[in-house]
């Protein structure tokens, strides 16, 4: 499985799910699950090094400014919940958060921390596997974890300029404008 293969599966799910991420995580269970146990791993692995990729100031502040703080955890939903929104908000948002100015609103759901365990779900259910008895690293998080796609305590530095609270309305003035 490829990028472009990825985005088909979340793009069906985004236009399917209409914001529900639990419906969202079915739909995306129930396509892996036509999938081989390769491609399995391999969405993983796409996941794995968006969530890498998306790990930038800038999304950073677009999650400060829309829901008024962050955390470690809180951030990596967030970039889960950017990859579950599809392709173009995802490419979008990384060239300028002011983008989901106009898709996020103040009941938004940014949260989408279920996106982070689908290919080891469906891997289990697919091969009739525990992730517990692993001994082979053949689960798509760990596999992925195996090839140097950490997006936790070994994950790369944060891409670009860090900023200040301060800083927010004139980096991103849209996403200010309507969330404060």
């Amino acid at each position: 499985m490829d990028r472009q293969e990825f985005w088909k599966i979340i793009n069906f799910s985004v236009d399917k799910a209409k914001n529900d991420t639990s419906l969202q995580e079915s739909i995306i269970l129930e396509k892996l699950l036509s999938y081989s146990e390769d491609d399995i791993v391999q969405f993983e692995i796409v996941f794995r090094q968006l969530v890498i990729e998306a790990d930038d100031f800038k999304v950073m502040a677009a999650e400060k400014i829309i829901e008024g703080s962050v955390s470690d955890d809180s951030y990596l939903y967030f970039r889960c919940w950017l990859i579950g929104q599809g392709e173009k908000t995802f490419t979008e948002t990384l060239k300028n958060p002011d983008y989901l100015a106009d898709l996020v609103g103040n009941q938004t759901s940014t949260d989408f921390e279920q996106l982070m365990y689908v290919a080891t779900e469906a891997f289990a259910q697919k091969t009739g596997k525990s992730e517990d008895d692993d001994n082979d690293y053949s689960f798509p998080r760990n596999y992925a974890f195996k090839k140097g796609l950490d997006y936790d305590f070994g994950a790369p530095p944060t891409k670009g300029t860090d900023w200040t609270t301060e800083q927010l309305p004139k980096l991103y003035p849209k996403l200010w404008a309507k969330f404060n």
